[in-house]
């Protein structure tokens, strides 16, 4: 999103529990409605992470003893809500935390799972590649993410937590189809509906 990536401190937002679309079994399709208040929807395709074993203040050591599961994951925002809220130095959390903003493919267990640096992530849109990178490009790890949010605030079994996106944030329409993948996990497919 053009921030510096020289480990600017992370910062957090959040999604109410009405955010989470998931896909009920592997390679189903979700349907998310195209939200309103908006006519510019953007994609951010993520991994998830989920948090098994609470606590706070967690080392960077132990976090990923925290982790229950992992998926790959669409962090939706409605950019000009966005972009409008920021200017005037506004909250963001309604550009971020509407209804159905977070579509999910299954959880994969972390015992049957491990993230590693040369692992792809990538989503198309309509066939078309719009993010492609790997976890290795992750400016923070995922043991980081969970410590730094942790020492802020309490996480309970059943938090999940999107880790940030790659390059190629953008726009999607009414009708389109964004698949979003990281190799050895379901892929999501998203259909964008009315």
């Amino acid at each position: 999103m053009g921030a510096d990536p020289d480990r600017e401190p992370p910062f957090f937002f959040a999604k109410p529990a009405t955010a989470l679309v998931a896909a009920t079994a592997i390679d189903a399709a979700v349907v998310m409605a195209y939200p309103p208040a908006t006519s510019e929807l953007h994609h951010e395709v993520e991994l998830v992470v989920a948090i098994g074993k609470g606590g706070s203040n967690i080392a960077v050591a132990d976090a990923c003893d925290h982790i229950a599961g992992y998926a790959v994951g669409l962090d939706m925002t409605r950019r000009g809500v966005q972009r409008a809220a920021k200017t005037k130095g506004r909250p963001w959390a309604l550009a971020k935390g509407f209804d159905q903003s977070a579509p999910i493919a299954p959880l994969v267990a972390a015992a049957d799972w491990s993230i590693s640096a040369g692992k792809a992530i990538q989503l198309r849109v309509n066939g078309e590649v719009r993010q492609a990178s790997s976890l290795g490009e992750l400016i923070w790890s995922v043991a980081e993410v969970i410590a730094q949010l942790s020492a802020q605030v309490a996480l309970l079994p059943g938090d999940l937590i999107f880790t940030g996106t790659p390059a190629g944030v953008g726009p999607v329409e009414q009708g389109d189809i964004l698949r979003a993948e990281i190799d050895g996990l379901p892929t999501l497919t998203v259909r964008v509906g009315s």
